[in-house]
């Protein structure tokens, strides 16, 4: 209960920050209401949906080190004072985090879940953080972590904690844009006499909230669709760095523990190395693809 609470506080502590933040970004630049007495202003308007979007979506990755702390409770482990199975972790972490050329070591954390997992956060490739599952540690054998392992790096490698981030600040960033639009040009048909001042304040707040929900389930597909590309990638690049047969191996530990998952687990701000067994439409909102899918592309590669 106590975790729970703590989560919460931490959680709502974290979004206070950010809407200060904007806040602040806002009043900085001048950022002048977008509905004026003639409508729209588009220029306002798209200034005020891109700071908003973006700087929400950047400063939680800023933070996601320290999140992933928060929420997931990750502790960090360090060479000193560390058992032998944590010293082990940490030689792989760095062996593979020197093959990818990563201009610092990440930071090595381990965090207590019975899911078979792993991610990598971070807001740069020299400031990251790679956290493995008690469950994963326990499952999986010497070669199967390393293949896991070598996956997270190859996120770290190719800047897909950037590059997920840029992708959702610019999706949040038009959500917002053509919901207010849209919302706009339904609330003002809803007048007898369309040029008969502004809309319904309550109606149109109404409109905006059901288009952002939405258009952010179109872009949601749109982001997963890039995620599963970027997870086959990451796969590729973990068969480069810890070898093939290893990566297939960890692919192959996963599908004997598809069923164990741990809902606390579920963060988007990390790269987590997680399962998916979405079929059908669902299919289009999965941030994974299949694991029978991503064997098959690294045995095709051989």
């Amino acid at each position: 209960m106590k975790q729970i609470a703590k989560r919460v506080v931490l959680f709502l502590a974290v979004n206070f920050l950010v809407i200060l933040a904007i806040s602040i970004i806002l009043n900085i630049f001048n950022i002048k209401p977008y509905l004026t007495s003639h409508g729209i202003d588009y220029k306002a308007l798209l200034i005020f949906c891109l700071i908003w979007g973006m700087a929400g979506a950047f400063i939680s990755l800023a933070l996601s080190r320290q999140m992933a702390k928060w929420f997931m409770g990750v502790h960090l482990i360090n060479s000193e004072d560390a058992t032998p199975k944590e010293r082990e972790l940490i030689d792989i972490i760095h062996k593979l985090a020197r093959r990818a050329g990563l201009p610092k070591m990440p930071e090595v954390g381990i965090y207590d879940s019975f899911e078979v997992n792993a991610f990598a956060t971070g807001p740069s490739r020299a400031r990251s953080l790679v956290a493995v599952s008690t469950g994963l540690l326990k499952r999986m054998n010497g070669a199967e972590i390393e293949g896991v392992l070598g996956h997270e790096i190859a996120h770290i490698m190719n800047g897909d904690m950037v590059t997920m981030t840029l992708l959702q600040g610019i999706v949040n960033a038009f959500v917002m844009f053509f919901a207010r639009i849209v919302a706009w040009v339904v609330a003002k048909s809803f007048r007898k006499d369309s040029d008969a001042g502004e809309p319904s304040p309550f109606l149109y707040m109404f409109l905006v909230f059901a288009f952002e929900i939405l258009f952010m389930i179109l872009g949601t597909i749109v982001i997963a669709t890039y995620s599963r590309f970027r997870e086959f990638r990451a796969d590729s690049g973990g068969a480069r760095l810890a070898g093939r047969e290893k990566m297939i191996g960890a692919l192959h530990a996963l599908e004997r523990a598809v069923n164990l998952q741990d809902p606390h687990a579920e963060q988007p701000a990390f790269q987590a190395f997680k399962i998916s067994n979405t079929k059908g439409m669902l299919r289009w909102f999965s941030t994974h693809p299949p694991l029978e899918e991503r064997i098959k592309r690294l045995e095709e590669q051989g």
